[in-house]
């Protein structure tokens, strides 16, 4: 099990034990590793999120999509993020974009 994965476990089970600021700080270390790990960005984001930290969770939800722009859970935290923070404009767009990909659609064609 490499280094990264190590830390993502163990950023999980902080969270899952509602350790929030260790989850956040593990996942934080795994992005640091490796700044393209989809999966670390969406988990800090809610964790961040959680911890009512909407700024910084933002900018870790809009990385997340920026890696996979059509992953529908992505684009769904990120409303839910934009909501917590009273941008209403921005989450309905990121909704919107969550609705196209819902429906099969994609919001980034392939090329």
């Amino acid at each position: 099990m490499s280094e990264l994965d190590e830390l993502f476990d163990d950023a999980n089970g902080a969270l899952a034990l509602g350790e929030l600021e260790e989850a956040a700080a593990l996942y934080r270390r795994c992005v640091e590793i490796d700044p393209d790990f989809f999966d670390g960005w969406h988990a800090l984001g809610m964790a961040l999120l959680k911890l009512d930290k909407y700024k910084e969770a933002i900018g870790c939800g809009l990385k997340a999509v920026t890696l996979r722009p059509n992953d529908l859970l992505a684009w769904t935290s990120l409303s839910q993020m934009y909501v917590r923070d009273s941008n209403i404009p921005e989450a309905e767009s990121a909704k919107a974009n969550a609705r196209i990909l819902s429906l099969g659609g994609k919001v980034v064609r392939d090329t």
